[in-house]
């Protein structure tokens, strides 16, 4: 009997053609088709913070998008960091809203959102001392680089929650 439930497992976790799977599948994804979007991650912290770290980066885009540059190179890079991570930080909303992480199971959702918050969260914080010191008292430049610093913090908060998520994740799945 344990060789053939280990036979069911191998079936479940490599999507085989085996009976059960598809089943499972059929029951699992009937739910999330009857609510397309997850309306509960509007309002859900996680959600929340996303969409004031995309507020605070397109204000400091736009910011220093229409300012007088003194500087090509600083505020070139501030804009490129900005969008990029405005665009990865919309991926991972729109992730989560349309619950694409539960059909895509083959990436670790948590570990590639920890690392994209990570590496992203370095880069702005580069592009926002950068663009701090080269902005001379233009008030444009000056507004960039403040809410560059504010997207900044809201990341490295959401970096943490993510972590920390991980890891409460991690630790009660071993038990199980």
């Amino acid at each position: 009997a344990s060789h053939g439930a280990r036979v069911i497992r191998t079936g479940v976790s490599s999507g085989g053609p085996a009976a059960p799977p598809p089943v499972t599948v059929a029951s699992s994804s009937a739910g999330s088709d009857a609510e397309l979007m997850d309306g509960g991650y509007f309002r859900s912290c996680a959600g929340m913070l996303k969409v004031a770290q995309m507020i605070s980066l397109l204000i400091g885009f736009i910011s220093v998008n229409n300012s007088s540059w003194t500087d090509y190179s600083a505020y070139s890079f501030f804009q490129i960091v900005t969008m990029c991570d405005l665009v990865m930080i919309l991926f991972f909303y729109i992730m989560h809203i349309f619950r694409v992480y539960r059909k895509l199971t083959c990436v670790s959702w948590p570990l590639a959102e920890f690392l994209h918050y990570l590496i992203g969260t370095i880069l702005l914080l580069i592009g926002s001392i950068v663009a701090a010191a080269k902005s001379y008292n233009i008030t444009g430049l000056v507004a960039g680089a403040t809410f560059g610093f504010l997207a900044t913090i809201l990341c490295v908060i959401s970096m943490w929650s993510s972590y920390k998520v991980s890891c409460i994740t991690l630790s009660t799945s071993k038990y199980h």
